[in-house]
């Protein structure tokens, strides 16, 4: 038996049973069978950044990529989250969202996910792309979207957010997060009656959301990026065919802005988190990403940044 017929035999039926299982948590969810986990374990602060005791320039909430699964930064993303808080103090940051759990149950703190982390690291991955394609699946989709909206209400709250305050909240979100930030949008607005701007990162979804609720979005994508593009394709409410697709709502109201920050790569030593890659101007990609994003939410509060202008 050659490799590919072996990692075949392995593999397969593995992700056979996941895509079996992967709709038990968000029908758990859905039947009330387990209540979502609220409290963040000893230790872990609800939000880092701005001091509690005034009302920060805004809320980030930071939705990671597949690689998230426990409650602390993964290796990746907790990079951008501390150049974050450190370019912009102004900021009160989240980054415990679970976003590939409807019941906010980090993967790594289950018993059997955790022998199977020290075994077949890979499932974990696995694990949170059936979950990607879990909410975006329409039969799923308002569920996912409803737990997962509670599930960062509920967090912003315990952060100190009050809704109808008028604070902003922005969604930052890499590549699967996307899927989740922008299904969020409408039980946010809900919930808190906030401001909503959303920014993605190499953001793989399926533009099925409806975005009304959201007062723009900032896409920031390379041409490098295969895993984005490939959104791109196989879902259709992102083709320019299907007008009436929450995506394509928002693309003709004016609410979605594209930047570019090529040449970076979705994930690898070139991607737009890699703090080694560096650009000609002798900033890591990490750096500019970083600044990009801090320069999109403070012009946002001022202006609105226009197709193509200038950013970091």
């Amino acid at each position: 038996m050659n490799d590919y017929l072996l990692w075949v035999c392995l593999i397969g039926p593995v992700l056979l049973a996941e895509a079996l299982l992967a709709r038990y948590e968000v029908l758990a969810y859905a039947a009330g069978w387990r209540a979502p986990v609220s409290e963040l374990p000893e230790g872990v602060p609800y939000a880092r950044g701005a001091a509690p005791d005034s009302p920060p320039d805004a809320y980030l909430v930071y939705l990671d990529g597949i690689g998230k699964r426990r409650v602390r930064d993964s290796r990746d993303g907790g990079q951008l989250v501390r150049a974050l808080i450190a370019g912009a103090p102004e900021l009160r940051v989240l980054g415990q969202v679970q976003p590939y759990s409807p019941l906010a149950d980090p993967l790594a703190d289950r018993p059997v996910w955790a022998w199977l982390r020290r075994h077949i690291g890979l499932l974990l991955f696995l694990h949170n792309v059936v979950q990607t394609f879990v909410a975006a699946d329409h039969r799923y989709r308002p569920l996912y979207n409803r737990a997962v909206g509670s599930q960062i209400a509920t967090q912003l709250r315990l952060a100190g957010y009050r809704p109808d305050s008028g604070v902003p909240v922005v969604l930052l979100s890499y590549s699967g997060g996307a899927q989740v930030a922008t299904g969020a949008v409408a039980e946010l607005h809900t919930q808190l009656g906030c401001p909503l701007l959303l920014i993605t990162l190499g953001g793989f979804h399926n533009g099925a959301n409806d975005l009304t609720h959201a007062e723009h979005l900032y896409q920031l994508t390379s041409a490098n990026d295969q895993i984005e593009r490939v959104g791109t394709w196989i879902f259709p409410q992102r083709w320019r065919l299907f007008r009436r697709s929450g995506w394509n709502r928002a693309r003709r109201a004016g609410k979605i802005t594209e930047h570019r920050l090529d040449p970076a790569t979705h994930f690898g030593p070139g991607s737009y988190i890699s703090p080694t890659a560096q650009l000609p101007d002798g900033r890591s990609h990490l750096d500019r990403t970083a600044d990009t994003v801090i320069a999109v939410i403070r012009a946002h509060r001022g202006t609105t940044v226009a197709q193509g202008d200038p950013l970091p």
